[in-house]
């Protein structure tokens, strides 16, 4: 009888410890040598505890390497950005492919831009644009550079170019058509000090008006080119710009917001590092030449020194930030708040900025980030341009800075 419960205590002793859980994986062993022998049942037990104990442990690890490596070296890039954006519906694949080449355009012309010093790219190159300007080598340059990508891309019908006197229609195109604008670069006359330059761009839809097939009478067909890239701003469907300076960044906008990709030079690729972009609604940074005062309207001086009266901001006046760059003092505008200004004066009565392919694109830009682009009198994007290269005052920045600067000009 005592030996009848001995025998069924070390059953229900055995069985217990067959259990799957490391606790029964490790006493099995123990099991066994107090019972002497070991049940082939409670053999497969621990033999599937352990398994699922490194399983279990092995997926936990997995789990947390993933983890590791989404937080470490995620990087969305402008291609994937793009390709999201294709997917979502926002763009198609031929605006992927305008885009993707502008990128690539603007790689080449930041290499050069970074070696000048060393290359002999500095200096003029002794001839001038169309606007009478003189150009540097690198704005010949970069213009041939930002003129081939676009034709290789095959998808750009027409491009306008700051350099070129007329828009020119692209043979190379199999598709797309799309109209692109751009400044090769703008601010060059900085170049031979090393201050921050940039390229700006717009990219306009395709239009029926300027075909290729109409190349057996080229004055016809120029004349429809240029009313098909005299579109005003808010017929945009890209605009954009990208900055040479201590890094190369590329700030896009495609009509959701405003986004910032900076370059990594090691991977080669822009990587997203400013995303959804807002601008302050306000900011005490002025951008203006000042050097330009006196020939400024008595409207506009008063607003100027208004910005100068510690009284009247609480004691601390506007601070005055001016590079001489149009994409570099946006740049700066755009991510610290405040408003850029370029003014007509006696000798510009409009400025000295091209709507088509500068005011008109920054405007789209600081509209898309929440702020406003303006002539003091009307909307940018909404002046439909008569000339490729008309120029307009453009003031632009903070919201409520740029409808100050319009309350004082409309008194």
């Amino acid at each position: 009888m005592q030996s009848t419960m001995v025998s069924q205590t070390r059953t229900v002793l055995v069985q217990n410890s067959t259990r799957v859980s490391c606790k029964a994986a490790i006493a099995a062993p123990v099991a066994r040598v107090f019972n002497g022998k070991a049940t082939r049942a409670s053999k497969k037990a621990a033999a599937a505890a352990g398994g699922a104990t490194r399983r279990g442990a092995g997926r936990q690890l997995a789990t947390r390497v993933s983890a590791m490596a989404g937080s470490d070296y995620e990087m969305q890039t402008l291609t994937s950005w793009l390709l999201k954006k294709e997917a979502d519906g926002i763009i198609d694949n031929e605006l992927a492919t305008v885009i993707s080449s502008i990128g690539t355009a603007c790689k080449q012309i930041g290499s050069l831009v970074n070696r000048a010093g060393i290359s002999n790219l500095t200096g003029l190159a002794g001839e001038q644009n169309v606007q009478g300007e003189d150009q540097k080598k690198l704005d010949v340059i970069s213009n041939e550079v930002f003129s081939n990508c676009l034709r290789t891309s095959g998808r750009t019908g027409v491009i306008a170019s700051e350099e070129e006197d007329q828009p020119v229609a692209v043979e190379e195109t199999f598709s797309g058509d799309y109209v692109v604008v751009f400044d090769p670069l703008d601010g060059s006359s900085n170049i031979d000090a090393g201050i921050s330059v940039g390229s700006i761009f717009g990219v306009y839809a395709p239009s029926e008006e300027c075909r290729i097939d109409d190349m057996d009478d080229p004055e016809a067909m120029m004349q429809k080119c240029v009313l098909n890239v005299c579109k005003a701003g808010n017929e945009l469907l890209v605009a954009g710009y990208v900055l040479y300076s201590s890094s190369t960044v590329l700030v896009l906008t495609i009509g959701d917001g405003v986004w910032g990709f900076t370059l990594d030079p090691l991977v080669g690729e822009y990587v997203l590092s400013h995303p959804n972009i807002k601008i302050p609604e306000e900011g005490k940074i002025y951008a203006f030449n000042e050097g330009n005062y006196q020939g400024w309207s008595p409207e506009l001086k008063a607003y100027i020194d208004s910005l100068k009266d510690a009284e009247k901001w609480g004691g601390k006046p506007y601070s005055a930030r001016y590079i001489g760059s149009l994409v570099g003092d946006f740049h700066r505008t755009l991510l610290y708040g405040g408003i850029y200004g370029y003014p007509g004066d006696t000798k510009n009565v409009n400025g000295k900025l091209r709507l088509l392919y500068e005011c008109a694109p920054m405007s789209m830009l600081a509209e898309q980030a929440g702020g406003k682009g303006s002539t003091g009198y009307e909307r940018v994007l909404d002046i439909v341009p008569d000339q490729v290269h008309q120029r307009v005052p453009l003031f632009c920045g903070s919201k409520k800075e740029v409808e100050y600067l319009e309350s004082m000009l409309q008194k």
